[in-house]
C-alpha cells in the first residue's frame, strides 16, 4: 500500500472533524477536573464515544468496527483532547493498542470473544508492560508466564504504571515465557480478567490530573488457560511491536490537541485583556510567543499525519516518524501550555480559566510511553547510524 498524505483535509476526515468537535461541546470545562476530584473515571466521555463507533475506529468491518486507520483516531484523539482537556485512557490502550494487537494476532475464537465487544466499547483492555525494575529496558522484563502441570499456563511478577485499571474489564499482559530449565523466552502476550483469582492492583498516587488512576498489578500464580494468549507461548515480540507506533501515535495527537486547547484560550485572552488601553496581545511581547507555540503544533500536527500515513501503509519509516511524532508534540504542547499560563498571569494557575491543569499531560508524554532520552537515542542510533549509546 503506498503511502497518502493528505495536505488538504479529506470531506472524511473533516466530516470526523466536525463530529467529535459537537460530541465534545456536550462537556464544559470542568469536566475533567470534577471527575478527578471525585476519583472516578471519564465514563460518560467514553459512552459518547462508543455510541458514535469511535472506540471501534480501527477494528475492521468485519468484526464490528469502523475498518479505519491510525490517521482516523489521531483525528478523534486531536478533537477530544482539544474540545474537553481530557481522554478516556483506554482511547489509547484499548482502541490504539490492545484492539488492533487482537485483530492482527489473534485467532478467530478470541476475536469473537473480545473483539466484537471492543468495537462497539463494552468491553475495555488495559495494556501492562512497565516493571518496576526495567523501566525503559523492556528485554529486563521479570514478569513470567511457566506451564502449570495441570494444564495452562502460570503468571507471575508485577507492572507498575498502568493506565485506567479500574475502567478494564481485562489486562493484556507482556511477559515472559518460562522455559522448562528455568531460562526466560521471548515475550508472551496473555488477556487475564481483572477480576481473576491472585491478580491483585494497588493506586499509585500522583499529582497528575486525569480522570483514570494508575496502578501496580501484582500477579501470584495467576492462571492463563491456553486460549487467552496471544501468538503462543513466545509469539508476543511482533505483536508488541505493533502495538509501539500506534501509541506513540496515539500519544503525539493527544499532545497536539491540548496545545491546541491551551493555545485557543491563550489567544482568546491576549485579544479580550487590555492593559494600558489596549489588548495584551497587541504587544509583541505576548504575540510573538503564542505564534511560535502555533508553529511548534503546527510542525508537530504535520509530522504526526506523516507517521499515520506511514502507519497505516505498513510503509518503512513508521517507526522513526512515529518517534519523533511523539517527540515533537511532547515539546510543542509543553510550549503552548506554559506560553499561556504566562500570556494569563495569574489566572494561568487558578482552576478557572483551566491552563494548568493542562500540563500534566503534556508533562507526562515526555516520559511515556516512551521518554525523550530514548527517542533520541533511537534517532541516533537508528537514523543516524550513530554508535548505541547504551
Amino acid at each position: 500500500m503506498t503511502p497518502t498524505l493528505n495536505l488538504v483535509p479529506t470531506e472524511d476526515e473533516i466530516a470526523i472533524r466536525e463530529s467529535v468537535r459537537a460530541l465534545c461541546a456536550k462537556f464544559d470545562d470542568g469536566y475533567p477536573r470534577r471527575k478527578f476530584d471525585a476519583g472516578e473515571p471519564a465514563t460518560e466521555l467514553w459512552d459518547a464515544l462508543a455510541g458514535a463507533g469511535y472506540t471501534g475506529i480501527l477494528v475492521p468491518q468485519e468484526w464490528g468496527g469502523g475498518g479505519a486507520g491510525m490517521t482516523e483516531l489521531a483525528i478523534v484523539i486531536e478533537e477530544v483532547f482539544k474540545g474537553t482537556g481530557t481522554l478516556p485512557a483506554a482511547m489509547v490502550v484499548s482502541a490504539a493498542v490492545a484492539g488492533p494487537l487482537l485483530a492482527k494476532h489473534g485467532t478467530q475464537e478470541q476475536k469473537e470473544r473480545w473483539l466484537r465487544k471492543m468495537a462497539d466499547g463494552t468491553f475495555m483492555m488495559a495494556f501492562a508492560i512497565t516493571e518496576p525494575d526495567a523501566g525503559s529496558n523492556s528485554h529486563e522484563l521479570r514478569t513470567t508466564l511457566r506451564r502449570n502441570p495441570d494444564g495452562g499456563y502460570l503468571l507471575s511478577g508485577q507492572k507498575v504504571f498502568i493506565s485506567g485499571v479500574e475502567s478494564a474489564d481485562a489486562v493484556l499482559v507482556v511477559a515472559r515465557f518460562r522455559n522448562d530449565d528455568g531460562t526466560l523466552g521471548l515475550p508472551t502476550l496473555c488477556v487475564v480478567d481483572v477480576d481473576c483469582e491472585g491478580f491483585t492492583r494497588q493506586p499509585i498516587a500522583m499529582q497528575f490530573i486525569a480522570p483514570e488512576r494508575q496502578w501496580q498489578l501484582f500477579f501470584d500464580n495467576v492462571q492463563v488457560d491456553a486460549d487467552r494468549l496471544i501468538g503462543g507461548e513466545n509469539g508476543g515480540l511482533a505483536a508488541v511491536f505493533d502495538g509501539l507506533n500506534p501509541e506513540r501515535i496515539a500519544g503525539a495527537a493527544g499532545c497536539i490537541g491540548i496545545g491546541w486547547r491551551a493555545l485557543e484560550k491563550a489567544a482568546a485572552y491576549a485579544k479580550e485583556r487590555n492593559v494600558w488601553g489596549v489588548p495584551i496581545g497587541q504587544h509583541q511581547g505576548i504575540a510573538h510567543p503564542l505564534a511560535e507555540a502555533k508553529i511548534g503544533l503546527e510542525l508537530a500536527a504535520l509530522m504526526t499525519q506523516k507517521a499515520a500515513a506511514l502507519q497505516d501503509a505498513g510503509a518503512p519509516g513508521a517507526g522513526e516518524t512515529a518517534n519523533i511524532a511523539k517527540y515533537s508534540a511532547a515539546e510543542a504542547a509543553i510550549k503552548a501550555i506554559d506560553t499561556a499560563v504566562q500570556v494569563h498571569g495569574g489566572n494561568g494557575l487558578t482552576l478557572e480559566y483551566g491552563i494548568s491543569d493542562l500540563y500534566w499531560f503534556a508533562r507526562l508524554a515526555r516520559i511515556a510511553p516512551v521518554s525523550r532520552e530514548m527517542i533520541l537515542n533511537y534517532v541516533a542510533q537508528h537514523s543516524l547510524k550513530l554508535p548505541k549509546s547504551y
